[in-house]
């Protein structure tokens, strides 16, 4: 299936501690129907110490589900994405509350 929500995308949150947060997107993980969304879902994680990193408690963003993130339109609103295939046979997403297209 083609991916309603891509790297990059700006996002907001539907359900859950985070509700109503926006961030981007920065890592998608299709075979876990989850993602990686820049400043939602922190949580604190014990970091021992590394040669390459120094230890101690570190804040990290931890996947969401996708089915608790929604595009954000060009309303500033949650919309659902659809797909549209354009005259010369390229398949692109579309806002299903504006019926724009979606760049990316």
């Amino acid at each position: 299936m083609a991916a309603k929500i891509r790297k990059g995308d700006k996002v907001i949150v539907l359900n859950g501690r985070d509700k109503g947060r926006t961030g981007e997107v920065f890592e998608v993980r299709p075979s876990e129907s989850k993602a990686l969304v820049r400043g939602v879902n922190l949580v604190k994680r014990h970091q021992k110490q590394t040669q390459a990193q120094e230890g101690g408690i570190i804040t990290k963003e931890a996947p969401i589900h996708l089915s608790n993130i929604a595009l954000v339109g060009k309303d500033g609103k949650p919309t659902r994405v659809g797909f549209k295939i354009q005259k010369d046979g390229t398949k692109v997403r579309v806002e299903k509350r504006s019926g724009a297209e979606i760049n990316g």
